[in-house]
Formats: C-alpha cells, sequence, structure tokens
C-alpha cells in the first residue's frame, strides 16, 4: 500500500473518530440536561473509574500503550463532562494563569468563576457554588504559596488532582502605546519579581496590584497610555491588548505547579500522588524517625517543607507529597505507621499526577 494511501486511511479513521466523539458529546449533553432534571451533580467518580477500567482493560487487547490511552480518555471525560455542566473556580480575572490552568486542565467548554482571594475559591467550592476549584500550589522559581497550603490545612476541601503550567510572561498596553513611552508597570508582585531583568532596563515605576489579568482589565478600562501590564498572551488576547513584548521573564523554566479542589479526592489510577500534612513532637530525632520509617516503606517522597503551626512560636507542620494512592496497600501501611508516630495528620487528597 502506499504512502498516498495509507495516509487516505489515516484521514478517514480521524473522520470516523470525530464523528463518534460527537456522538459521545449529544450523549454527554443529554445526560447533563436529565441530572439537572433529577438535580444530581455532575461529576460521578464511579462511574469515571468504570469507563476508564474498561479503556485499559481494551488497550491491553488492542496491544497499545495503556498510559497513553487513559491519558487521551481522560481528556475526553473532561470534555464531556464541561458539555454537562461543569463550574471551576480560580482566584483572580478571566485570563489569569489560574483560569489558563482551568482550561488546559478541564477544557474550554467550562463555565469559570472568578474570585477575588484564595479563601474565595475554597468557600466556593464549599458552599457548592462551584464543581471545582484551581489554585497554584508552588512555583519552580518563587517556591510554594503560603496561604494556599493553610487553607488546605484548614478546610474539608480536597485535592483532587494536579496541573502544570509553563509560565511566559508579557508586556501588554492599550493600543497604539509605545515601548519608550511606558513609565509605569502594573501586575502582581510575583510577576514584577520574575522580569526583574527586563524591567531594569525599562526604568519604569512598578506598581503592585493583586492579579496579573486584573492589570490588563484595569489599563483598559482606564485607558492608561503611558501604562503597561505583565500577564500572559491569553489575557492579551481576552482584552483586545497589544503585546509590547513576549516572553520578559529572567528564567525560562518558569513553571506554576495547580492544584485541581473538590469536596473529595480521586479514586486510584495506578499513577497517583499523595499528599498529607503532620506534625511531630518537638524533639530530637522524631522527624528523621518518621521519614525513616517512610523509607522503610519503600514510599518515595516527591516533597516535604514546614510552615509554622501559628499555636505556638518555632513549632511547625510538615507538607509532604509521595508517590502512591493513599488506598494502596504499601502507602496505606505507611500512613498507619504515620499516626502512630506523628501528633497530627491529616491526608489532604490522592491524585492522578500531571502529565508532562
Amino acid at each position: 500500500m502506499s504512502l498516498d494511501d495509507l495516509r487516505k486511511k489515516i484521514d478517514e479513521t480521524d473522520a470516523e473518530i470525530v464523528r463518534l466523539l460527537a456522538e459521545r458529546i449529544r450523549n454527554a449533553e443529554e445526560i447533563g440536561r436529565e441530572k439537572q432534571k433529577q438535580g444530581k451533580p455532575v461529576e460521578d467518580l464511579s462511574r469515571e473509574e468504570k469507563v476508564l477500567a474498561n479503556v485499559r482493560k481494551l488497550a491491553e487487547q488492542a496491544n497499545i500503550s495503556v498510559e497513553g490511552i487513559e491519558s487521551i480518555f481522560r481528556r475526553i471525560v473532561n470534555v464531556t463532562k464541561n458539555v454537562e455542566g461543569l463550574s471551576v473556580a480560580f482566584q483572580g480575572e478571566i485570563g489569569a494563569y489560574s483560569e489558563e490552568a482551568a482550561v488546559n486542565f478541564f477544557g474550554p467548554s467550562i463555565e469559570v468563576k472568578p474570585c477575588e482571594s484564595f479563601d474565595d475559591v475554597f468557600n466556593a467550592v464549599e458552599r457548592d457554588e462551584a464543581q471545582f476549584g484551581v489554585v497554584p500550589i508552588e512555583n519552580s522559581l518563587e517556591g510554594s504559596i503560603s496561604r494556599v497550603y493553610d487553607l488546605l490545612l484548614e478546610s474539608n476541601i480536597m485535592v483532587q488532582g494536579e496541573t502544570e503550567l509553563r509560565v511566559t510572561h508579557c508586556l501588554i498596553a492599550n493600543p497604539g502605546a509605545r515601548l519608550d513611552l511606558i513609565k509605569k508597570v502594573y501586575s502582581h508582585p510575583q510577576a514584577l519579581g520574575q522580569c526583574r531583568a527586563f524591567l531594569k532596563h525599562l526604568n519604569c515605576e512598578l506598581i503592585p496590584t493583586y492579579d496579573t489579568a486584573g492589570s490588563v482589565k484595569m489599563i483598559k478600562e482606564e485607558a492608561i497610555t503611558d501604562g503597561a501590564a505583565i500577564a500572559s498572551v491569553r489575557a492579551a488576547e481576552i482584552y483586545a491588548m497589544t503585546i509590547l513584548a513576549q516572553e520578559i521573564e529572567d528564567n525560562p523554566n518558569n513553571i506554576t505547579r495547580f492544584f485541581i479542589l473538590a469536596k473529595h479526592d480521586s479514586p486510584p489510577t495506578g499513577n497517583d500522588k499523595t499528599s498529607i500534612v503532620f506534625s511531630v513532637s518537638h524533639k530530637p530525632g522524631a522527624l528523621y524517625n518518621l521519614l525513616k520509617g517512610l523509607a522503610v516503606s519503600q514510599i518515595n517522597l516527591t516533597k516535604i517543607e514546614s510552615r509554622p503551626t501559628r499555636q505556638r512560636p518555632w513549632e511547625y507542620n510538615f507538607y509532604l507529597d509521595f508517590e502512591g494512592h493513599r488506598e494502596d496497600a504499601t502507602a496505606k501501611e505507611a500512613l498507619g505507621k504515620l499516626e502512630q508516630a506523628a501528633l497530627f495528620i491529616k491526608v489532604l487528597g490522592s491524585y492522578p499526577k500531571a502529565a508532562r
């Protein structure tokens, strides 16, 4: 069979895939309407896991990559959930990096709910004003987001997923603005800090704001002609603004990790992480002995850091991520040992690892 013939067969296969996906989406829309009639939530994790388990089985039978096919179907499941009616809360204005992370994770059809603060995102999920929340948890350059960790400790909301976003900063201004006439630059303090080298040469006044996309919205609404904002390409497109300079961040390895929040975490997938918070007695070797127990259990830690307890000076809670799901036998045994050794422990959630 010739190369042209093979490509024609692929085109025909692609057309059939699109036709079947369209049929699946129409069925999802009908399911969404039926759930609304019955007052049922959009999300049904047990049903999702059955779908994915069946897909994994079919992939094995077809002798193709189980992990690859599961990744594709997770995206399909998210898209069809969107048409059923899925709402996601995030901190910032439309066009914020958190919104971009939400769209990347769930797909473009979601209903987004902008919130002023991280507290508001957690509250929106707790009060069923949104089915999910998306919050940044750490940046590869700036480190962890302390307030989000505090809220995870205080709240009943759990981590159901994670996603990563490569952060590309742009200098954005009103149409007709010129780079040499810019006197003020507005943005979130972290974004300003991540573009120090570029901004140093501009010799402008730097004005911190609560949000990157919100800065773009502000200079547009106030028709500021001698000012610019640092935000994403998406923010410039949404607000119909001009990009004066692109990729102005000092370090190209600027990646933000986001947590997907819900009222419960995810079922096991075989490729999971678990996040916990715990405290230990304030005596020599306490933390070492606890971590040694995890090592003996063959638990692979991916992150650990401390935060003040805010109850007693110089005492800390420890936030830890490890590979595996809390329902896995090895992880369950390790968590049992932790409960015996720690003064306090809380599982923040088990969830599939972010695709990279």
